[in-house]
């Protein structure tokens, strides 16, 4: 594994969905001396093409995307409090109670009315955005437009933990994949590569559709992270994946149905290497991959996916062992898929 540190790095960089800069400075200062050029396109999209050992028979375009979920200052109300509603999906029973950051440093505590001021009913229902509020300590409207303005980006407060065997942080999806890139970027490499760094994914894939356009690939590959449902009092055949178990691939989502030739070549991949590999056991969600294979006149398209807890929370969890076993599907499959296997 390289060193995590970079990890950490792309990890509590905030850069919600539109508001990517902070993140692709980070990705930009680590591959330019590695690329053979790179450009920023009118979305913030990273488009990196790196010159392998060979011309490749297929073109591929290898993806991730640098936002993460958030939230969005949408009113100041006259007492000082801040109004806000999501950037991506965000389960709202998560909200209440925690730190979050305002722009670049103002620190905020997401409040609702007390749990002993409600009646039976507001117990049972999960706060709506509109009975929620951020308390940075402001005494009036006046005083909160010092330190925040309508428009503003709110992320949640940073934190990332590796205890040898796990990794907690928030926006692990997908931060992990970028930080895969970027190692294969840094490595040697037998094919002439495409790289896309892209924005917007949580709000409706829209960096991806315009970086598949330009980049115009045979195959892609999204690398991402994917829902992990292996907790207590969840039925396994609805876990999706499990955490530790490897590699995640699956056959069809609510926006792709996987091309089966990568499928097979995962599979084959997997088995000659000793990388464990995992199916999604549910036709659930989405990722880039959904805009990619859609465009010009289709692209063939895999989505490889870390396992991952607790997505789009504050903070999620991954294994350590998956991130490798991603790593290392994917350097293949890109050797594989560039040089004609398929």
């Amino acid at each position: 594994m390289s060193n995590l540190d970079l990890l950490k790095k792309l990890c509590t960089a905030n850069g919600i969905s539109g508001d990517e800069n902070l993140v692709r400075d980070i990705i930009i200062n680590e591959i330019k001396d590695h690329v053979t050029e790179y450009r920023i396109d009118n979305l913030g999209n990273i488009i990196a093409f790196k010159k392998g050992e060979n011309r490749p028979v297929n073109k591929l375009m290898i993806s991730a995307h640098m936002d993460e979920v958030g939230l969005i200052v949408t009113d100041i109300t006259s007492d000082g409090m801040i109004k806000f509603n999501e950037v991506g999906g965000i389960d709202r029973r998560v909200l209440p109670g925690r730190r979050v950051i305002i722009g670049e440093k103002t620190v905020g505590v997401i409040g609702v009315k007390p749990i002993h001021l409600c009646d039976s009913d507001e117990r049972e229902k999960i706060p709506a955005y509109s009975s929620m509020y951020i308390d940075i300590g402001a005494d009036s409207k006046e005083e909160a437009e010092k330190y925040v303005s309508l428009g503003d980006s709110v992320s949640f407060e940073a934190f990332y933990e590796d205890n040898g065997y796990t990794i907690k942080s928030k926006a692990l999806d997908d931060r992990a994949g970028c930080f895969i890139m970027i190692n294969m970027i840094k490595s040697d490499l037998k094919y002439d590569t495409y790289f896309t760094f892209v924005t917007q994914e949580e709000v409706g894939l829209h960096g991806s559709k315009v970086a598949a356009y330009s980049v115009y690939p045979d195959f892609a590959l999204v690398l991402e992270s994917t829902t992990a449902a292996d907790i207590p009092e969840v039925a396994e055949s609805k876990q999706v994946c499990n955490v530790g178990q490897g590699a995640v691939i699956g056959y069809m989502d609510r926006r792709t149905i996987y091309d089966k030739g990568m499928i097979e070549l995962s599979k084959k991949l997997a088995e000659e290497n000793d990388i464990k590999l995992q199916f999604k056991r549910a036709v659930a969600g989405g990722n880039d991959a959904g805009a990619i294979h859609e465009s010009r006149g289709g692209v063939r398209t895999l989505a490889v996916s870390l396992p991952c807890r607790y997505l789009h929370a504050q903070i999620s969890l991954i294994a350590k062992s998956d991130l490798d076993d991603v790593s290392k599907l994917a350097y293949l499959l890109s050797e594989s898929i560039s040089g004609g296997k398929l």
